[in-house]
């Protein structure tokens, strides 16, 4: 094993821990931190997908992520207008 397979197990275990944490945010009571929980818990599962795809030579990881994380950050200013015009 070299140290970049091992480094990205890591930051597998280390998005894992980050995701949980996501969806403890996620569930708070306010709608603002709902929102912050889910588009933090997008980014996380993004380079997620993008490190398992980089282990197991998965091509099309790359061809989902890219839209995740574009209409993830689309979908939170949408929202983050609609809350802010309500």
């Amino acid at each position: 094993m070299d140290i970049l397979l091992i480094s990205e197990y890591i930051l597998i275990i280390a998005l894992i821990i980050f995701m949980v944490a996501a969806v403890r945010i996620t569930t708070h009571k306010t709608i603002a931190m709902g929102l912050i929980g889910s588009a933090t818990f997008s980014l996380a599962i993004a380079i997620l997908l993008l490190t398992v795809g980089n282990i197991y030579n998965i091509e099309f990881c790359k061809d989902i992520a890219l839209p995740l994380l574009v209409l993830g950050v689309v979908g939170t200013i949408a929202f983050g207008v609609a809350l802010r015009r309500g």
